[in-house]
């Protein structure tokens, strides 16, 4: 599970205290480019330099690892995606023709926006790009480069490849979303997704069922590493491991695995990169199990990843995972936040607002730290989480525990990039709430993360005998807004403040208008006109702050004001909208707890899908005319290898200076580890 960033924290002015204005004064430059609605930013990895050459060379290794998976997120989100890719870089990198018109300069933003999404959809509302210029000038464009760098099938001619992918780039009727989540649809059917061929959502649904045993205690995560297909009337699986499904790229992740044995930190660490090896080659569901074990063991090691099959938020039905992987090291310093959090987690358990059935009577196993991003990919890349909480198995963690990370160095990152740029001036509602969020933002972010992922996610009980998945569709985003409401809760406390986490019993209401006035408003800004909101946190937002809203007008805890002819959020009752809070966090684990499904639909489909289409162009308008992107990104940075006269690695360099064009094109040259239709 993992924590995106809100428009506030992306957004805003934030922090202007003293530390910040230190940072102001780095000389790394953090900003990139601007294209369609993304900005592109550089992280640092501070600290990297203090790390032993084998922790370097661990890195390195692991990093190559994580890069060697790109094609495989490509594919998974679409079946057409690496076919089109090709495409687009082969024209990018070989057009001679006029690149001073109006379909030139589309093309080359929707090239950009390709990479960015790893496919044809919108990384974040996954609907379908509209390119921009016409099939003529790409057709025409295709016929001048050689045909030999295309990604032709067998025997087939150009016009037959443009009529095999042109009706996905260009009719918007197919494929027109990567992930539907309308209610009363087939989801399966209406997704375009390359998690299932030839199946129904009924049939897919049915298949699973079928696997479970409602009597097992350790169950595996069905379906997660496959795709379900039709063969001959049957519904099978095609299983991603070395010998099937991916193969191809899964042979050269183990290859880098396989050198990273050689460097791990300790035997925890070595058991950990074994058992993922012996899972990839097996594709068990078991082994991953054992691996995810072994790694929430792990506490020592300095050097950490995440490498695999891990989150399911892009299929409709919440199975599936998609390709991700992070490679990081401890931030020592500031893990003493997270490490405070942790060491607190029975206390935290024990005082939740939920019922007594659904709470944990002994926590086991949470961890916590700050951690430096070393490199990311797949399904964290270049748009990333700024946390996570794994494993995603319930009884893993309830049995072993889960390790939760707050990534430091991205939210510097957006901090650094955010600063002064308008947003709250535009949206806040007054100069007290200003002070609240440039006083407290950055610290009560952070710990609504640490919380979030930490406590939230790890927190409560299934009652015995409720499926995992019970909550089909909807279990995403009911999992994210039980993980909020926890942090939001948990925020208000005084025992915050008594543990020397918040400053003072203020500083929690910073985090509070930043939700309310993200759920409510400010949001909106990543929706097209039209629209309902479908991605799983931004339902999860808006569910939180419209349930909120609508349970505390009789008393106006939380007003919408017009000023000016302008809407702002403005917060009567801060005691009382953590009692909200704590009343729809107890309604929420309930809902997970039971498996009650219906209450889940019920409760998303009333406040958290549907727009206010009037508010939403007025939000539309005034972020229009802050000239702000509402999405970021980023681009890595590059590692090298320094070697001797006999090949031996003697330092690992770190670069930041190549650009997201390069990036994206030597990504596709060196790791393109899959044929292009699979």
């Amino acid at each position: 599970m993992k924590k995106p960033l809100t428009m506030l924290a992306m957004a805003a002015v934030l922090c202007v205290s003293c530390d910040k204005g230190k940072q102001a004064e780095s000389a790394f430059d953090y900003t990139n480019e601007t294209f369609a609605d993304i900005q592109m930013l550089r992280y640092e990895v501070k600290g990297f330099e203090t790390l032993t050459l084998d922790q370097k060379k661990l890195v390195y290794y692991l990093q190559e690892a994580a890069l060697q998976g790109r094609d495989i997120l490509f594919d998974q989100n679409g079946r057409h995606n690496l076919v089109i890719r090709k495409m687009l870089e082969t024209v990018y990198t070989d057009f001679k023709g006029d690149k001073e018109t109006e379909d030139w300069k589309n093309f080359v933003t929707y090239t950009k926006r390709v990479w960015f999404s790893s496919g044809i959809h919108h990384h974040y509302s996954a609907d379908k790009f509209q390119p921009g210029f016409t099939p003529e000038f790409f057709r025409e464009a295709l016929a001048s480069v050689d045909a030999a760098k295309l990604p032709l099938a067998a025997g087939q001619t150009l016009a037959e490849l443009c009529d095999e992918v042109f009706p996905a780039i260009f009719d918007p009727t197919v494929m027109p979303k990567r992930v539907n989540q309308a209610d009363g649809q087939d989801l399966v059917l209406t997704s375009a997704s390359n998690y299932y061929d030839g199946v129904t959502q009924a049939e897919a649904e049915e298949f699973y069922n079928n696997l479970k045993d409602p009597k097992d205690e350790t169950p595996v995560m069905y379906g997660m590493n496959s795709r379900l297909v039709k063969e001959n009337g049957n519904v099978v699986e095609k299983v991603w491991h070395t010998e099937g499904l991916y193969g191809e790229a899964l042979t050269k992740v183990v290859y880098w695995l396989e050198k990273a044995l050689a460097v791990a930190e300790n035997a925890e660490q070595k058991t950990v990169i074994e058992k993922l090896i012996k899972y990839y080659r097996s594709g068990s569901l078991e082994d991953f199990d054992d691996y995810c074990i072994a790694w929430v063991g792990d506490l020592d090691s300095r050097i950490d990843f995440v490498n695999g099959f891990t989150e399911s938020y892009g299929d409709p039905l919440g199975m599936k995972a998609s390709w991700e992987s992070i490679v990081n090291f401890k931030d020592i310093e500031a893990t003493k936040r997270t490490q405070t959090i942790s060491d607190n987690a029975q206390w935290f358990e024990d005082h939740s607002p939920m019922d007594s059935r659904f709470k944990k009577e002994t926590v086991k196993g949470v961890t916590a730290k700050v951690i430096t991003a070393a490199i990311l990919a797949g399904d964290l890349y270049p748009s990333t989480a700024i946390g996570i909480n794994l494993p995603n198995s319930n009884w893993i963690r309830n049995v072993h525990g889960s390790k939760s990370v707050t990534i430091g160095n991205l939210t510097e990152a957006y901090n650094m990039a955010a600063h002064g740029n308008g947003f709250g001036e535009e949206f806040i509602y007054s100069d007290e709430e200003r002070r609240l969020i440039e006083q407290y933002d950055a610290l009560t972010g952070d710990l609504h993360t640490d919380l979030h992922e930490c406590l939230g996610h790890g927190s409560g009980k299934l009652l015995p005998g409720v499926d995992p998945d019970a909550l089909k569709a909807h279990g995403s985003t009911i999992e994210e807004a039980r993980a909020d409401l926890f942090a939001l809760y948990y925020l208000g406390d005084a025992k915050m403040v008594e543990l020397g986490l918040l400053p003072n019993a203020e500083a929690y209401k910073a985090e509070y208008y930043g939700q309310m006035m993200n759920g409510l408003m400010t949001q909106l800004v990543r929706i097209e006109p039209g629209n309902t909101v479908e991605e799983a946190h931004m339902r999860d937002r808006q569910l939180i702050a419209r349930w909120a809203y609508e349970h505390g007008k009789d008393d106006k805890i939380v007003e919408m004001v017009k000023r000016d002819g302008k809407t702002y959020v403005k917060i009567n009752d801060y005691e009382k909208l953590r009692g909200l809070f704590g009343q729809l966090l107890a309604e929420i684990q309930r809902i997970k707890s039971e498996g009650d499904y219906e209450a889940a639909r019920q409760l998303v489909e009333t406040y958290a899908v549907q727009v206010d289409q009037d508010l939403h162009r007025e939000v539309l308008d005034r972020y229009a005319a802050l000239n702000l992107a509402p999405y970021k990104g980023f681009i890595n940075p590059v590692y090298t290898a320094v070697t001797d006269a006999e090949g031996n690695i003697t330092d690992v360099t770190i670069s930041y200076t190549e650009g997201y064009d390069e990036q994206m094109l030597r990504y596709s040259n060196e790791y393109a580890t899959l044929p292009y239709r699979n």
